[in-house]
């Protein structure tokens, strides 16, 4: 593959995942078009990118079907990052809706092109499934439809068939990214961003670190580096075409004790100080929270020779300096051990 002749459409390429998936595309000589309406993404993220005479960026809505149309020259590869996220507290509507009508899009627009369409999907998508660790095989054990939370996972889900339909359809070649619990730098600064990013703002402020639930769920974070070179490595390769493949980190730790981490990384001169706090006082409706989430990444360690690389210490010595900077908080950050 020429990759000076190579253009890559990436949504949603002003967030989180996205940017870092820019800067690490253009660094491999790609030319890059990135394309967000900015209502979770932010420019600032892109500032490396919109340097580079192989970026361009289109403030533009994935909902938008005749404008990514009119943006997508020349693409042969596509990375579908954009969605709405999970509406643990509301959303639900946006969240189908959004995903929906913007994956399809998305696919139109690769059909039409004939290029290949990756999207990231969700860990969640695998719902409360007791069998740890998931391989990509693994059944989804979603929840009662009552319960908004799993609005996010049904629309990924839903995703991941269109995509396969497509791809079965107007034989595109189509990837299935399952990402688990990214982290680090440029990462929401809220829930959205997930637990860390809370616990260390709470951390820099001297505050109670909240606790949802009884703190002894289990989750497998990924440092944002990893998880983009696993994205990167899966659109490079054909071998990645027609398959599913989780992305992640199998380290396990829980939630309590990924509060205590930080607070030890930190090295506050607060005492560690927790607040549990129940599911139905944050939302006042029924909630239902994933006991374990680990993944099995033999499938992407056979295909594409990945291995997470940054240990967890690491990566959130990392995104607790870079946090309190961008919170203009002053950390003393100890050293990974």
């Amino acid at each position: 593959m020429n990759k000076q002749n190579e253009t890559v459409l990436i949504t949603g390429a002003a967030g989180f995942l996205g940017s870092h998936l820019t800067d690490l595309l253009l660094d491999r000589g790609y030319r890059v078009i990135g394309v967000d309406n900015l209502s979770h993404g932010n420019l600032e993220n892109l500032s490396q990118a919109r340097r580079s005479e192989s970026f361009e960026f289109h403030e533009l809505d994935i909902c938008d079907l005749e404008g990514l149309q009119s943006v997508s020259r020349d693409v042969s590869l596509i990375a579908h990052l954009a969605a709405y996220k999970i509406p643990r507290y509301g959303g639900a509507l946006d969240t189908l809706l959004i995903n929906s009508q913007g994956s399809n899009n998305v696919l139109q627009v690769a059909t039409e092109l004939g290029a290949k369409f990756l999207i990231t999907s969700t860990s969640d998508v695998y719902g409360k499934n007791p069998e740890i660790p998931f391989s990509e095989s693994s059944n989804s054990v979603i929840g009662s439809s009552t319960v908004a939370r799993w609005a996010y996972a049904v629309s990924k889900l839903f995703d991941e068939h269109l995509a396969f339909a497509y791809a079965e359809a107007h034989k595109i070649p189509v990837t299935i990214i399952r990402v688990f619990g990214s982290y680090g730098p440029r990462q929401h600064l809220s829930w959205w961003g997930g637990p860390q990013s809370v616990f260390i703002d709470a951390i820099l402020r001297g505050e109670k670190i909240p606790i949802h639930g009884d703190g002894q769920q289990t989750r497998s974070f990924t440092f944002v580096s990893d998880t983009v070179a696993g994205i990167a490595a899966a659109l490079e390769s054909s071998a990645a075409n027609g398959e599913i493949i989780n992305i992640g980190s199998t380290h396990e730790i829980n939630i309590i004790d990924l509060a205590k981490l930080i607070h030890r990384l930190s090295e506050s001169d607060h005492e560690l100080s927790l607040e549990m706090v129940p599911y139905n006082q944050i939302s006042g409706r029924s909630y239902e929270d994933v006991r374990r989430r680990v993944p099995d990444v033999s499938k992407a360690a056979g295909l594409l020779d990945f291995r997470a690389k940054v240990s967890l210490e690491e990566g959130l010595r990392r995104t607790i300096e870079w946090q309190g900077a961008v919170r203009g908080l002053q950390l003393q950050v100890g050293e990974a051990k």
